[in-house]
């Protein structure tokens, strides 16, 4: 359930094993294609429409609009599994759903990200976020674990249950989200006034006012006018091949599992979580040590840097036994997280509160839908490409995530060289 409307994503990698055993049209010969298929359906919808989201939600009232889809991406979500409750078997069924479901998804991450940035500065930005967007992982996990619990008896509710969750979630957002802290001033006054008919002054003591100041809103900033954000395009970029491997890892993790360690669907799912739960680390790590050293584009490169060798490293070591698999997991996580988790969120935030903007804060939702929505081609790509290198071996598979990672560090390099002030 990642921030906070990605439901599916983290249930569906739990059945692809299943999947591709009973239930048509994902039979043994081609689920590998079919299954990458849907995945790549989801992401793309999802990477198109979050450059749209972001426009829309910038001049919308945040509140409304991630509880609009918070319950619809819980009413889709459960339509995937009511496809096993009703028995169908129909590919372009579960396409749509996906679609649909990637495309309404889209409202969530830059109503939150924008959510807090209102609400915290910039000088513990890195730490606040990182320790909030452990949320993500939090929701991969549960996620996980509740496709886990029902994926060999009736993967249905695998969707329905975290569907039920969204939508219910959606109602509580309504209720008590606050969008953006308000700025008080006070009335020193001690009486007041009263005219009575015959015009005769009172004094009465009454306590001090607190009236909420109301300012005239600047106007939302444009699409070209957050591309023009220097540091938007280069970290858009590194986000792209950082999610590129992360959202790999997410989506076919169970089933290299399942393949490799000869595991069942509920066990391999419930060691894949180990990945997010690195990454939780990863991401808290990436946002203390950026508030530390002030350099968060060097931060994310370092993080680069030692993430390609350990991802080499899983693919040998996941061959010597559950102890070895456990610890490169947990190192793995961290290191592909922590940058794709700094970069969303703290790195979003202080763009889209650039000084270039003047004190505009309505470039928030856009500059985090550009830099998320370009990252999610990445995702999108990703999978897919798993599912076409993973029939010539898994060795191809971990080939292309580190050259993804090379390429995510060659860009932040770049970044670095050219100098973008308050990122780097």
């Amino acid at each position: 359930m990642e921030a906070p409307t990605e439901s599916s994503s983290s249930q569906q990698p739990v059945l692809h094993p299943e999947l591709d055993c009973s239930w048509k049209p994902f039979d043994r010969n081609n689920y590998k294609q079919l299954l990458g298929a849907m995945d790549y359906s989801f992401l793309c919808a999802y990477a198109i429409g979050m450059y749209l989201s972001g426009i829309i939600g910038e001049r919308l009232p945040i509140r409304l609009y991630l509880t609009v889809g918070m319950l619809t991406s819980g009413l889709f979500t459960c339509l995937f599994g009511l496809g096993y409750i009703y028995d169908i078997h129909s590919l372009g069924f579960y396409i749509f759903v996906q679609v649909a479901n990637g495309l309404v998804q889209t409202t969530g991450w830059p109503s939150v990200v924008t959510c807090i940035g209102n609400w915290f500065g910039k000088g513990r930005r890195g730490l606040i976020m990182g320790l909030w967007n452990s949320h993500t992982s939090v929701g991969n996990i549960l996620g996980s674990l509740i496709a886990g619990y029902y994926v060999s008896s009736n993967w249905g509710l695998s969707f329905i249950v975290p569907g039920v969750i969204i939508a219910a979630m959606g109602v509580i957002c309504f209720l008590f989200l606050i969008e953006r802290k308000h700025k008080p001033f006070f009335f020193s006054n001690r009486c007041l006034l009263l005219l009575g008919q015959e015009s005769i002054g009172v004094c009465v003591p009454v306590q001090q006012v607190v009236v909420l100041k109301s300012e005239a809103e600047p106007s939302a900033i444009s699409f070209m006018g957050a591309l023009r954000i220097p540091g938007v395009v280069e970290f858009s970029l590194c986000l792209l091949f950082a999610k590129l491997v992360s959202y790999t890892f997410l989506f076919w993790l169970p089933l290299y599992i399942t393949k490799t360690a000869h595991l069942d669907a509920k066990k391999a799912g419930d060691l894949s979580t180990l990945f997010d739960v690195g990454g939780i680390v990863g991401g808290i790590l990436a946002g203390v040590l950026s508030d530390k050293l002030g350099k968060r584009a060097t931060t994310c490169a370092v993080m680069l840097l030692l993430a390609a060798p350990t991802l080499y490293g899983f693919s040998m070591m996941s061959q010597f036994g559950l102890g070895p698999t456990i610890g490169m997991l947990l190192v793995c996580g961290g290191l592909v997280n922590g940058p794709y988790s700094l970069i969303t969120t703290a790195v979003s935030a202080d763009l889209g509160t650039h000084k270039s903007l003047k004190g505009n804060a309505r470039a928030l939702s856009t500059v985090t839908a550009i830099i998320d929505g370009t990252g999610s081609v990445g995702a999108a790509v990703g999978p897919l490409l798993a599912g076409l290198l993973s029939a010539r071996g898994w060795d191809q598979v971990f080939y292309m995530l580190m050259t993804a990672d090379f390429l995510a560090l060659l860009v932040k390099e770049s970044h670095i060289h050219l100098g973008c002030p308050g990122c780097v």
